[in-house]
Protein backbone atom coordinates (compact mmCIF):
# COMPACT_ATOMS: atom_id res chain seq x y z
CA UNK A 1 0.00 0.00 0.00
CA UNK A 2 1.11 4.02 -0.38
CA UNK A 3 1.94 5.62 2.58
CA UNK A 4 0.29 8.73 3.38
CA UNK A 5 2.29 11.66 2.79
CA UNK A 6 3.84 9.70 -0.78
CA UNK A 7 1.65 11.47 -3.05
CA UNK A 8 1.04 15.00 -3.49
CA UNK A 9 -2.13 16.09 -5.95
CA UNK A 10 -3.06 19.07 -6.99
CA UNK A 11 -5.97 19.82 -7.40
CA UNK A 12 -7.54 21.49 -10.70
CA UNK A 13 -11.42 21.96 -9.94
CA UNK A 14 -14.14 21.44 -7.21
CA UNK A 15 -17.32 20.93 -8.31
CA UNK A 16 -20.18 20.66 -5.77
CA UNK A 17 -22.19 17.66 -6.58
CA UNK A 18 -24.92 17.95 -3.82
CA UNK A 19 -24.92 20.83 -1.51
CA UNK A 20 -25.59 20.33 2.43
CA UNK A 21 -26.81 22.12 4.87
CA UNK A 22 -25.38 22.62 8.25
CA UNK A 23 -25.26 19.33 10.56
CA UNK A 24 -27.41 19.20 13.40
CA UNK A 25 -24.74 17.42 15.64
CA UNK A 26 -20.99 16.67 15.71
CA UNK A 27 -20.58 13.62 13.30
CA UNK A 28 -16.91 13.30 14.07
CA UNK A 29 -15.39 10.04 14.77
CA UNK A 30 -14.00 11.66 18.65
CA UNK A 31 -16.95 13.90 18.99
CA UNK A 32 -20.08 11.18 18.15
CA UNK A 33 -21.91 11.07 21.37
CA UNK A 34 -25.39 10.50 20.67
CA UNK A 35 -28.44 9.00 23.09
CA UNK A 36 -30.10 6.22 20.94
CA UNK A 37 -33.25 8.03 20.86
CA UNK A 38 -31.60 10.65 18.71
CA UNK A 39 -29.65 8.70 16.68
CA UNK A 40 -33.11 6.79 15.72
CA UNK A 41 -34.63 9.95 15.23
CA UNK A 42 -31.96 11.31 13.00
CA UNK A 43 -31.43 7.76 10.65
CA UNK A 44 -30.93 8.65 7.23
CA UNK A 45 -27.90 10.93 8.51
CA UNK A 46 -26.14 8.69 11.17
CA UNK A 47 -25.91 5.88 9.26
CA UNK A 48 -23.25 8.05 7.28
CA UNK A 49 -21.39 8.08 10.51
CA UNK A 50 -18.40 5.01 10.31
CA UNK A 51 -19.07 3.47 13.49
CA UNK A 52 -22.91 2.65 11.86
CA UNK A 53 -21.33 2.20 8.91
CA UNK A 54 -18.79 -1.00 10.46
CA UNK A 55 -21.84 -2.42 12.65
CA UNK A 56 -23.87 -2.89 9.15
CA UNK A 57 -20.80 -4.02 7.03
CA UNK A 58 -20.51 -6.46 9.75
CA UNK A 59 -23.92 -7.49 9.80
CA UNK A 60 -23.92 -8.25 6.19
CA UNK A 61 -20.92 -10.67 6.16
CA UNK A 62 -22.57 -12.68 8.87
CA UNK A 63 -25.80 -12.46 6.89
CA UNK A 64 -23.51 -13.22 3.36
CA UNK A 65 -21.49 -15.97 5.41
CA UNK A 66 -23.99 -17.69 6.23
CA UNK A 67 -25.34 -18.25 2.72
CA UNK A 68 -22.14 -19.13 1.94
CA UNK A 69 -21.60 -21.93 4.10
CA UNK A 70 -25.16 -23.05 3.54
CA UNK A 71 -24.49 -23.13 -0.37
CA UNK A 72 -21.18 -25.09 -0.03
CA UNK A 73 -22.68 -27.43 2.49
CA UNK A 74 -25.48 -28.13 -0.76
CA UNK A 75 -28.47 -26.28 1.27
CA UNK A 76 -30.90 -25.13 -1.27
CA UNK A 77 -32.35 -22.18 -0.38
CA UNK A 78 -35.80 -20.41 -0.85
CA UNK A 79 -38.10 -18.16 0.44
CA UNK A 80 -40.86 -18.74 3.04
CA UNK A 81 -44.01 -16.73 3.06
CA UNK A 82 -44.57 -13.33 5.21
CA UNK A 83 -47.96 -13.81 4.88
CA UNK A 84 -49.97 -17.28 6.78
CA UNK A 85 -53.18 -18.63 8.03
CA UNK A 86 -51.46 -19.42 11.32
CA UNK A 87 -48.36 -19.82 13.35
CA UNK A 88 -45.58 -21.98 13.78
CA UNK A 89 -45.17 -21.32 17.30
CA UNK A 90 -48.70 -21.50 18.61
CA UNK A 91 -48.54 -18.37 20.81
CA UNK A 92 -50.53 -14.63 20.68
CA UNK A 93 -47.91 -12.63 19.96
CA UNK A 94 -48.98 -12.48 16.25
CA UNK A 95 -49.95 -9.38 13.86
CA UNK A 96 -53.09 -9.93 12.72
CA UNK A 97 -53.46 -9.20 8.47
CA UNK A 98 -57.10 -8.26 7.24
CA UNK A 99 -56.73 -10.28 4.24
CA UNK A 100 -59.82 -9.63 1.89
CA UNK A 101 -61.85 -10.00 4.61
CA UNK A 102 -60.10 -12.95 6.01
CA UNK A 103 -57.91 -13.43 8.76
CA UNK A 104 -54.36 -13.89 8.04
CA UNK A 105 -50.90 -12.97 9.83
CA UNK A 106 -47.74 -11.90 9.70
CA UNK A 107 -45.36 -14.60 9.89
CA UNK A 108 -43.24 -15.85 12.98
CA UNK A 109 -41.21 -18.17 11.34
CA UNK A 110 -40.58 -20.07 8.28
CA UNK A 111 -40.38 -23.09 10.70
CA UNK A 112 -43.23 -24.87 8.45
CA UNK A 113 -42.17 -24.07 5.53
CA UNK A 114 -38.31 -25.33 6.11
CA UNK A 115 -40.30 -28.87 7.17
CA UNK A 116 -42.46 -29.06 4.17
CA UNK A 117 -39.53 -28.37 1.92
CA UNK A 118 -37.80 -31.48 3.64
CA UNK A 119 -40.36 -33.72 1.69
CA UNK A 120 -38.56 -32.26 -1.67
CA UNK A 121 -35.37 -31.37 -0.71
CA UNK A 122 -32.42 -32.99 1.53
CA UNK A 123 -31.36 -29.40 2.83
CA UNK A 124 -32.67 -26.33 2.79
CA UNK A 125 -32.08 -22.76 4.17
CA UNK A 126 -34.02 -19.20 3.90
CA UNK A 127 -33.10 -15.51 4.87
CA UNK A 128 -36.70 -14.04 5.93
CA UNK A 129 -38.05 -10.97 7.45
CA UNK A 130 -40.48 -12.47 10.29
CA UNK A 131 -43.06 -10.55 12.72
CA UNK A 132 -43.46 -10.75 16.51
CA UNK A 133 -45.99 -8.54 17.90
CA UNK A 134 -44.43 -8.83 21.78
CA UNK A 135 -45.58 -5.67 23.41
CA UNK A 136 -42.09 -5.07 24.93
CA UNK A 137 -39.59 -2.19 25.12
CA UNK A 138 -36.84 -3.90 26.28
CA UNK A 139 -32.91 -3.66 24.62
CA UNK A 140 -33.59 -7.28 23.06
CA UNK A 141 -37.34 -6.86 22.17
CA UNK A 142 -38.11 -5.64 18.18
CA UNK A 143 -41.36 -6.71 16.20
CA UNK A 144 -39.63 -7.05 12.83
CA UNK A 145 -36.32 -9.29 11.99
CA UNK A 146 -33.97 -10.79 10.08
CA UNK A 147 -34.40 -14.72 10.92
CA UNK A 148 -31.67 -16.99 8.98
CA UNK A 149 -32.89 -20.67 9.00
CA UNK A 150 -31.00 -24.31 8.13
CA UNK A 151 -33.53 -27.45 7.16
CA UNK A 152 -31.34 -30.63 6.79
CA UNK A 153 -32.97 -34.08 6.52
CA UNK A 154 -31.56 -37.84 7.02
CA UNK A 155 -30.09 -37.13 10.04
CA UNK A 156 -29.32 -39.85 12.94
CA UNK A 157 -30.03 -37.31 15.76
CA UNK A 158 -30.27 -33.93 17.05
CA UNK A 159 -26.28 -34.00 17.28
CA UNK A 160 -26.04 -33.83 13.51
CA UNK A 161 -27.63 -30.27 13.85
CA UNK A 162 -25.82 -29.44 16.88
CA UNK A 163 -22.43 -30.09 14.57
CA UNK A 164 -23.89 -27.91 11.45
CA UNK A 165 -24.94 -24.87 13.23
CA UNK A 166 -21.21 -25.27 15.42
CA UNK A 167 -20.01 -25.21 12.09
CA UNK A 168 -21.57 -22.38 10.52
CA UNK A 169 -20.58 -20.20 13.51
CA UNK A 170 -17.55 -21.20 13.26
CA UNK A 171 -17.50 -19.86 9.52
CA UNK A 172 -19.15 -16.86 9.92
CA UNK A 173 -16.62 -15.40 12.57
CA UNK A 174 -13.85 -16.83 10.98
CA UNK A 175 -15.23 -14.19 7.96
CA UNK A 176 -15.61 -11.48 10.50
CA UNK A 177 -12.87 -11.79 11.78
CA UNK A 178 -10.96 -11.43 8.48
CA UNK A 179 -12.55 -9.08 6.38
CA UNK A 180 -13.15 -6.73 9.32
CA UNK A 181 -10.61 -5.93 11.85
CA UNK A 182 -10.47 -2.13 11.31
CA UNK A 183 -14.87 -2.02 11.93
CA UNK A 184 -13.81 -4.32 14.79
CA UNK A 185 -11.40 -2.04 16.10
CA UNK A 186 -13.85 1.42 15.56
CA UNK A 187 -16.63 -0.38 17.87
CA UNK A 188 -14.02 -1.98 20.14
CA UNK A 189 -15.61 -5.45 19.90
CA UNK A 190 -13.57 -8.94 20.11
CA UNK A 191 -14.99 -12.20 18.23
CA UNK A 192 -16.25 -14.50 20.77
CA UNK A 193 -13.83 -17.50 21.09
CA UNK A 194 -15.45 -20.54 19.94
CA UNK A 195 -13.40 -23.77 20.39
CA UNK A 196 -12.73 -27.05 18.54
CA UNK A 197 -15.50 -28.45 20.64
CA UNK A 198 -18.08 -26.95 21.89
CA UNK A 199 -19.17 -27.69 25.34
CA UNK A 200 -22.42 -29.22 25.38
CA UNK A 201 -24.63 -30.00 28.45
CA UNK A 202 -28.27 -31.13 29.03
CA UNK A 203 -30.65 -28.76 30.99
CA UNK A 204 -30.42 -30.58 34.06
CA UNK A 205 -26.53 -30.45 33.78
CA UNK A 206 -25.99 -26.88 33.45
CA UNK A 207 -28.51 -26.37 36.50
CA UNK A 208 -26.28 -29.13 38.59
CA UNK A 209 -22.90 -27.16 37.59
CA UNK A 210 -25.17 -23.88 38.33
CA UNK A 211 -25.71 -24.98 42.04
CA UNK A 212 -22.10 -26.36 42.34
CA UNK A 213 -20.34 -23.23 41.42
CA UNK A 214 -22.64 -20.59 42.78
CA UNK A 215 -24.65 -22.99 45.46
CA UNK A 216 -28.05 -21.38 43.72
CA UNK A 217 -30.25 -24.21 43.33
CA UNK A 218 -32.28 -23.78 40.08
CA UNK A 219 -32.39 -27.91 39.45
CA UNK A 220 -35.89 -28.95 38.38
CA UNK A 221 -36.85 -25.91 36.72
CA UNK A 222 -38.25 -26.17 33.24
CA UNK A 223 -36.00 -23.52 31.39
CA UNK A 224 -33.10 -21.36 31.98
CA UNK A 225 -33.26 -17.95 32.86
CA UNK A 226 -31.21 -14.78 32.24
CA UNK A 227 -28.89 -15.55 35.59
CA UNK A 228 -28.75 -19.27 34.79
CA UNK A 229 -27.16 -18.54 31.60
CA UNK A 230 -24.91 -15.79 32.63
CA UNK A 231 -23.37 -18.24 34.74
CA UNK A 232 -23.06 -21.42 33.18
CA UNK A 233 -21.19 -19.35 30.40
CA UNK A 234 -18.95 -17.55 32.55
CA UNK A 235 -18.71 -21.69 34.03
CA UNK A 236 -17.92 -22.64 30.71
CA UNK A 237 -15.62 -19.90 29.88
CA UNK A 238 -13.47 -20.43 33.19
CA UNK A 239 -12.95 -24.41 32.38
CA UNK A 240 -12.60 -24.90 28.45
CA UNK A 241 -12.40 -21.28 27.33
CA UNK A 242 -15.25 -21.39 25.38
CA UNK A 243 -17.36 -18.31 25.09
CA UNK A 244 -20.08 -20.84 23.51
CA UNK A 245 -21.98 -23.16 25.47
CA UNK A 246 -24.48 -25.44 23.59
CA UNK A 247 -28.30 -26.58 25.82
CA UNK A 248 -30.30 -29.49 24.98
CA UNK A 249 -33.07 -31.50 27.03
CA UNK A 250 -35.26 -29.07 27.74
CA UNK A 251 -38.70 -30.48 28.95
CA UNK A 252 -40.67 -31.49 25.91
CA UNK A 253 -44.13 -28.69 27.18
CA UNK A 254 -41.27 -25.80 26.94
CA UNK A 255 -40.84 -26.33 23.53
CA UNK A 256 -43.28 -25.77 20.10
CA UNK A 257 -45.16 -29.03 18.64
CA UNK A 258 -43.01 -30.11 16.25
CA UNK A 259 -39.97 -30.80 18.55
CA UNK A 260 -38.77 -34.37 18.96
CA UNK A 261 -39.56 -35.69 22.42
CA UNK A 262 -36.45 -38.08 23.39
CA UNK A 263 -37.29 -41.56 23.06
CA UNK A 264 -35.82 -42.80 26.22
CA UNK A 265 -36.89 -40.12 28.18
CA UNK A 266 -40.27 -38.71 26.42
CA UNK A 267 -40.86 -35.98 29.17
CA UNK A 268 -37.23 -34.00 27.24
CA UNK A 269 -37.25 -33.17 23.62
CA UNK A 270 -33.93 -33.31 21.49
CA UNK A 271 -34.00 -29.56 20.88
CA UNK A 272 -30.83 -27.30 21.86
CA UNK A 273 -29.57 -23.86 22.50
CA UNK A 274 -26.48 -22.08 21.64
CA UNK A 275 -25.69 -19.30 24.42
CA UNK A 276 -22.69 -17.14 23.89
CA UNK A 277 -21.97 -14.06 26.36
CA UNK A 278 -25.04 -15.23 28.96
CA UNK A 279 -27.78 -14.88 25.74
CA UNK A 280 -29.12 -16.74 23.42
CA UNK A 281 -27.91 -16.57 19.91
CA UNK A 282 -29.23 -19.75 18.20
CA UNK A 283 -32.69 -22.42 18.30
CA UNK A 284 -33.01 -25.70 17.04
CA UNK A 285 -32.84 -29.47 17.01
CA UNK A 286 -34.69 -32.19 15.71
CA UNK A 287 -37.78 -32.32 14.55
CA UNK A 288 -41.15 -34.93 14.71
CA UNK A 289 -41.51 -36.79 11.27
CA UNK A 290 -44.07 -39.40 12.27
CA UNK A 291 -47.55 -38.42 11.07
CA UNK A 292 -49.15 -39.89 13.82
CA UNK A 293 -46.97 -38.62 16.63
CA UNK A 294 -47.49 -35.11 14.99
CA UNK A 295 -50.85 -35.80 15.04
CA UNK A 296 -50.73 -36.13 19.16
CA UNK A 297 -48.49 -33.10 19.13
CA UNK A 298 -50.74 -31.29 17.35
CA UNK A 299 -53.95 -32.16 20.11
CA UNK A 300 -51.88 -31.99 22.91
CA UNK A 301 -50.70 -28.29 21.75
CA UNK A 302 -54.38 -27.77 21.08
CA UNK A 303 -53.70 -26.40 18.02
CA UNK A 304 -56.37 -26.46 15.15
CA UNK A 305 -55.06 -29.46 12.07
CA UNK A 306 -56.79 -27.65 9.58
CA UNK A 307 -55.25 -24.38 10.13
CA UNK A 308 -52.03 -26.31 9.36
CA UNK A 309 -53.39 -28.96 6.77
CA UNK A 310 -50.89 -28.76 4.02
CA UNK A 311 -47.77 -28.70 6.89
CA UNK A 312 -49.19 -31.96 8.13
CA UNK A 313 -49.82 -33.77 4.60
CA UNK A 314 -46.57 -33.26 3.42
CA UNK A 315 -45.54 -35.58 6.91
CA UNK A 316 -48.51 -38.09 5.78
CA UNK A 317 -46.68 -39.09 2.89
CA UNK A 318 -43.60 -39.38 4.05
CA UNK A 319 -40.59 -37.14 5.37
CA UNK A 320 -37.25 -38.51 6.15
CA UNK A 321 -35.72 -37.96 10.00
CA UNK A 322 -34.88 -34.15 9.85
CA UNK A 323 -34.33 -31.26 12.06
CA UNK A 324 -32.63 -28.05 11.36
CA UNK A 325 -31.78 -24.48 13.68
CA UNK A 326 -32.33 -20.81 13.20
CA UNK A 327 -30.76 -17.52 14.67
CA UNK A 328 -31.67 -13.66 14.17
CA UNK A 329 -29.19 -11.38 12.24
CA UNK A 330 -29.75 -8.68 14.74
CA UNK A 331 -29.39 -10.35 17.79
CA UNK A 332 -26.01 -12.15 16.82
CA UNK A 333 -25.14 -8.43 15.39
CA UNK A 334 -26.12 -7.04 18.86
CA UNK A 335 -24.21 -9.59 21.11
CA UNK A 336 -21.01 -10.39 18.59
CA UNK A 337 -20.13 -6.60 18.85
CA UNK A 338 -21.76 -6.38 22.62
CA UNK A 339 -23.75 -3.53 21.74
CA UNK A 340 -26.46 -2.13 24.18
CA UNK A 341 -29.45 -2.26 22.39
CA UNK A 342 -30.59 -4.66 19.74
CA UNK A 343 -31.77 -1.23 17.93
CA UNK A 344 -28.50 -0.25 16.95
CA UNK A 345 -27.95 -3.36 15.33
CA UNK A 346 -30.99 -2.66 13.03
CA UNK A 347 -30.77 -0.22 10.32
CA UNK A 348 -34.61 0.77 10.34
CA UNK A 349 -35.56 -0.82 13.52
CA UNK A 350 -39.95 -1.68 14.27
CA UNK A 351 -41.06 -1.95 17.83
CA UNK A 352 -43.82 -1.05 19.75
CA UNK A 353 -43.15 2.69 19.67
CA UNK A 354 -41.43 2.89 16.33
CA UNK A 355 -41.64 3.01 12.88
CA UNK A 356 -39.54 4.73 11.44
CA UNK A 357 -40.28 7.90 13.98
CA UNK A 358 -41.91 7.63 17.40
CA UNK A 359 -45.51 6.47 16.90
CA UNK A 360 -46.57 9.21 19.49
CA UNK A 361 -45.27 12.17 17.11
CA UNK A 362 -47.81 13.84 15.60
CA UNK A 363 -49.23 12.38 12.35
CA UNK A 364 -49.61 8.98 13.98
Amino acid sequence: GVLNGDIELEILEVKVLSKAHELPFDMSLSGYNLDLTTELDNRSLVLRHPKNQAIFKIQATIIDSFREFMKQNNFFEFQAPSIVPATAEGGAEVFKVDYFDKKAYLSQSPQLYKQIVMSAFERCFSVNKVFRAEPSSTTRHLTEVVSLDAEMSFIDSWKDIRDMAENTFKYILNQVSLKHGEDLKILGATVPTMIDYTPTLSLREVQQKIFEKTGRDVRGEKDTNPQDEREICEIIKEETGSDFVFIYGYPTRKKPFYVFPNPEEPEYNEGMDLICRGVEWLSGGRRINDYEQLMEHVKLWEMDPEKIKMFLEAFKYGVPPEGGFAFGAERITMQLLELKNIREATMFPRDMNRIDFRLNEEGY
